[in-house]
């Protein structure tokens, strides 16, 4: 499990995967990364919403996420939609691929950050779709929410 301390700084978040996907399970990973992709994330250029992680021959990839090329290594860059290896133990990997293939879930890529060490992490989910009712009765949970939460302010 991740984590949740207050000497973490994020890089990029994936805020559309809570409203679209019921997370059962997350879990931190790390991620292999080249030098100028590190720059650019110091930099604060990237964009993980329309990524996915996927089990491929034992290993986790992370798919379809965004970082930005670093001009000043332009010579020695980075190929910016490259897919990436995530680190995560056996165990965590295979728990994953039952998930993904087994029970018809998805691993969705929620936070990346940089840990109190300064390395670049990443918070992964096990997550089922939701389908377009669940969605509404979200949105209706958090609107009576926010309402209720006028009215004590009001009246109290």
């Amino acid at each position: 499990m991740a984590k949740d301390s207050d000497n973490y700084k994020v890089i990029s978040e994936n805020r559309r995967a809570r409203f679209d996907y019921a997370i059962e399970d997350d879990l931190e990973v790390g991620i292999v990364l080249t030098g100028s992709e590190v720059k650019s994330l110091r930099v604060g250029q990237s964009n993980i919403a329309e990524s996915y992680a996927s089990v491929e021959n034992g290993e986790l990839w992370l798919t379809n996420s965004y970082i930005a090329p670093y001009e000043p290594a332009k010579t020695w860059g980075h190929e910016p939609r490259r897919k990436r290896k995530l680190l995560a133990s056996r165990r965590e990997i295979s728990r994953l691929w039952n998930g993904t293939e087994r029970e018809g879930m998805t691993v969705v890529p929620l936070v990346l950050y940089f840990n109190h060490r300064g390395i670049v992490k990443m918070k992964v989910a096990l997550a089922k779709g939701k389908k377009t009712v669940d969605k509404r009765e979200t949105q209706a949970k958090r609107d009576w929410n926010r309402q209720k939460q006028r009215l004590l302010k009001e009246h109290g």
